[in-house]
């Protein structure tokens, strides 16, 4: 019987520009296992996730021990966004530590996402995630994203915000 692995209480934060590092270490090994070619970088994370122009929330999960377990960034779909969502919807983006999956911390980052949203007023949040990425696929499935749209190489989620939203299910 396989042991399970303990949930972890992570402390969920803000990222700060002292995060890069350790948000680049999770990022990384994730963008290499899907074989892209994307950066990950410490100025890449700063510019396109910590200082993102567009930013609602970027957060970290940090174990005990201070590690970046994962983080979470939530930004505005503007007008000629590169991913083609709607102007006013919340595009969100995942990340956990390859080594950390199925423990919480997900479901974590999401709770802190989902109340900036709320409070930002956001709808409906995007989540579009490459067809042959199955943990993320999965993931935004047990948060309650629903598929609203296909593309040649990414499956679009959507996640309705409101008091009809499903609830994340834990260990997601």
């Amino acid at each position: 019987m396989p042991v399970k692995k303990p949930t972890v209480i992570p402390a969920i934060r803000p990222a700060t520009h002292k995060d890069a590092t350790g948000m680049s270490a999770v990022l990384g090994p994730i963008l290499s296992m899907l074989q892209s070619q994307r950066r990950s970088d410490p100025d890449h994370i700063i510019q396109h996730y910590i200082e993102h122009p567009d930013k609602i929330l970027c957060c970290v999960a940090e174990g005990n021990n201070a590690e970046i377990l994962g983080f979470q960034s939530l930004i505005i779909a503007t007008d000629g966004n590169p991913y083609g969502v709607r102007t006013g919807w919340g595009i969100i983006g995942t990340y956990v530590n390859l080594n950390a999956g199925r423990r919480g911390i997900g479901s974590a980052l999401f709770a802190a996402t989902l109340q900036a949203a709320r409070n930002g007023k956001i709808t409906d949040i995007d989540a579009t995630i490459g067809t042959e990425n199955r943990l993320g696929l999965g993931y935004y499935a047990a948060l309650g994203f629903e598929t609203y749209r296909n593309l040649p190489n990414a499956i679009c989620k959507c996640y309705k915000v409101g008091s009809s939203s499903p609830t994340p299910r834990p260990g997601s």
